[in-house]
């Protein structure tokens, strides 16, 4: 009985099956990637469309949602439009407008919620002071500052609830480098309406 046994067609099949693995996760990153673009670029043109005075601008046929607003970060690049509702199917494209707040622009509380890996990761670099902007559909531009940010409970709803003043709440979910999404914490960031 020979005990030497040519290893190297099991090590070539295991090369060749481990190339291939990392060649369709590449793949699939790309896939993602690009459509993550395109999302963006049929966004901006619903975008504008609606600011030529069209309502409901769906980005693609099928979707389910449309734009409501574009939110502006100067210092930090940020540019990103607003769609009109929160479910996760929304957000998988951008940041959405948590339905039953108030009307954005419209006085009140207005909340605007978007995943901590994605679209609203930037929440962790804004500042105290920081200005953010919210355009319209009708193309007038409202002014917000930060007024601080912090760490609540999913259940906490009254940070959803009307307030006497113009007020805009970002949220998304905590901590931002959780391996596991979900879950019951909420990075919640407030800002006042300002004029600038």
């Amino acid at each position: 009985m020979d005990r030497h046994v040519n290893r190297k067609p099991i090590v070539a099949l295991v090369s060749a099956t481990c190339l291939l693995f990392g060649a369709w996760q590449l793949g699939q990153g790309a896939w993602l990637e690009a459509k993550a673009r395109l999302a963006q670029l049929l966004l901006q043109q619903a975008w504008s469309q609606t600011l030529d005075g069209s309502r409901q601008v769906r980005p693609w046929p099928g979707a389910d949602t449309w734009p409501l607003a574009r939110m502006q970060v100067k210092r930090l690049g940020v540019d990103q439009i607003v769609l009109a509702d929160a479910s996760g199917r929304s957000m998988a494209f951008g940041p959405g407008h948590v339905v039953g707040t108030g009307e954005l622009g419209g006085g009140g509380n207005s909340a605007i919620s978007g995943h901590r890996d994605t679209h609203f990761r930037f929440l962790q670099q804004l500042q105290t002071g920081d200005q953010l902007q919210l355009t319209l559909r009708d193309g007038v531009m409202h002014g917000y500052q930060i007024t601080g940010a912090s760490i609540h409970h999913k259940d906490e709803t009254w940070l959803l609830g009307e307030t006497k003043n113009e007020q805009l709440t970002l949220i998304t979910c905590y901590p931002f480098n959780a391996i596991v999404p979900g879950g019951p914490m909420r990075y919640v960031v407030q800002a006042r309406a300002v004029v600038f």
